[in-house]
């Protein structure tokens, strides 16, 4: 098992404090790096090259799928992960997830219509939401708290190659060797650095037994909550009132899976690490909303090209990397740096959105404050969740944090593409500032929850 410094034992000067890729800890940060940068290069690609897949499968009216498919099945494996990894370790959950998401990009490389893509990006999101669970608990398990920090700042940064190149290679690639390339490309490189973290993985302890694994109520709550967020954006993006049930079966089905899979008080807001995952939840939800439909915009208002429209994309990107660092090696407290990146998320999304009205390069400087927002709340946010959380439920409360995650993307995404369709085709700019607008409004709600992260005294 990778040997672990105390920070107290640092602090005597009993031995010296190492870094993240110093001594024992950098095969596992290597290996974690290198799991991150591939699954960021894919998430950073798909979002340039949708427009051309939507295009190519004639498949518009389920865009917002391609992206909602994804993190709504990712739900569903996320909360399956918390315990599955508390009780058996991450060495094995994190290997299949690592697999399923390999299938999920032959599926979805290979899809001869956009239905059968949407269920490739579905099988995707159940591979994916393991994997990131697995990676949470050997953080928190591996290296000591005065690291943390600094390994969710490289996590950060293991996403500046993928924002430099991602989304403009993704382009290159949809214009001149196809689509379908940027998944099928990725599947003989995600293997080799899941093996580079195999050691570090399997000498991570287990902390629950068999008997604590999670009840049928848990498995259950999720099966309703990844169900009904389905059944709500199927009913929302159909227009008619014949779909409200649908609709409102949904909403049913996330009010009772939702109590049951987030710590007490999340949808209250209550102080503490319940308003720890509601601000993920809404941030992620704005931020991954607005980056989603940016290509969109670009490509359907503005004719940029798909190479040129992951260039917005590219700076969002790096200006969350940035920031991620600068958050990482300060010594202000992490609630200091949420809420400042919870300000930033939202004032970015109501530059973007105005900008977007008025012309395709004015957005870039103001998308490079949505990601530097980011940077600032995410890292922050993850290192609050381990502190508030005892070891036993170090898996749980990550899949919480995760839950938060894809829910709000997938539900904030799929409602902008209601919105879209509601629009049509011949009002399409009024439908993209129409959900503009709720993004800033969802950011401006966690602006308000990140004011309520540390407990009262």
């Amino acid at each position: 098992m990778t040997t672990v410094i105390e920070p107290d034992e640092a602090a005597a000067g009993e031995r010296p404090r190492q870094g993240v890729m110093d001594g024992g800890y950098r095969v596992a940060t290597l290996g974690i790096v290198l799991v991150v940068t591939l699954l960021a290069f894919e998430s950073m690609s798909v979002g340039t090259v949708m427009p051309a897949v939507a295009k190519d499968l004639d498949g518009l009216s389920l865009y917002a799928w391609g992206f909602s498919a994804t993190l709504i099945a990712s739900l569903l494996s996320t909360v399956l992960a918390g315990g599955w990894v508390d009780r058996a370790g991450p060495a094995r959950p994190f290997m299949i997830g690592l697999a399923v998401f390999v299938a999920g990009l032959a599926i979805a490389g290979t899809a001869p219509t956009m239905w059968l893509f949407v269920a490739g990006r579905a099988v995707q999101g159940l591979g994916s939401g393991v994997p990131m669970v697995a990676l949470y608990v050997v953080i928190a398990r591996v290296y000591p708290e005065h690291l943390r920090s600094r390994v969710f700042a490289a996590l950060s940064a293991a996403w500046v190659l993928p924002s430099l190149i991602g989304p403009a290679v993704g382009g290159v690639v949809a214009e001149h060797l196809g689509w379908r390339w940027v998944f099928l490309g990725l599947i003989p490189l995600v293997i080799p650095p899941g093996l580079l973290l195999t050691p570090t993985l399997r000498g991570v302890r287990r902390t629950a037994s068999a008997a604590d694994a999670p009840g049928r109520t848990r498995y259950t709550a999720a099966i309703a909550a990844a169900g009904g967020a389905g059944l709500l954006l199927y009913g929302l993006g159909r227009t008619g009132w014949a779909m409200a049930p649908t609709a409102l079966i949904g909403l049913a089905g996330l009010g009772y899976g939702l109590p049951r899979l987030l710590p007490a008080g999340t949808l209250r807001m209550r102080r503490g690490l319940p308003s720890v995952v509601i601000v993920r939840g809404l941030l992620s939800g704005a931020f991954f909303g607005a980056d989603s439909f940016i290509p969109l915009t670009l490509t359907s208002l503005h004719g940029f090209s798909p190479t040129k429209a992951g260039v917005v994309l590219t700076v969002g990107a790096l200006g969350w990397s940035a920031a991620s660092q600068i958050q990482g090696r300060s010594k202000r407290s992490r609630a200091f740096f949420a809420l400042l990146g919870a300000v930033f998320v939202a004032a970015g999304i109501v530059a973007v959105t105005v900008a977007l009205q008025l012309s395709g390069w004015a957005a870039v400087p103001a998308w490079i404050v949505g990601g530097a927002g980011m940077g600032f709340a995410i890292g922050s946010l993850s290192v609050l969740m381990l502190d508030l959380s005892p070891e036993d439920e170090q898996g749980v409360n990550s899949s919480a944090l995760q839950i938060a995650d894809t829910l709000g993307s997938s539900l904030v995404v799929g409602a902008a593409g209601a919105l879209l369709t509601g629009f049509g085709t011949g009002r399409l700019h009024l439908g993209l500032a129409a959900a503009g607008v709720m993004f800033a409004a969802i950011a401006a709600a966690g602006v308000v929850a990140a004011l309520r992260l540390e407990a009262r005294k």
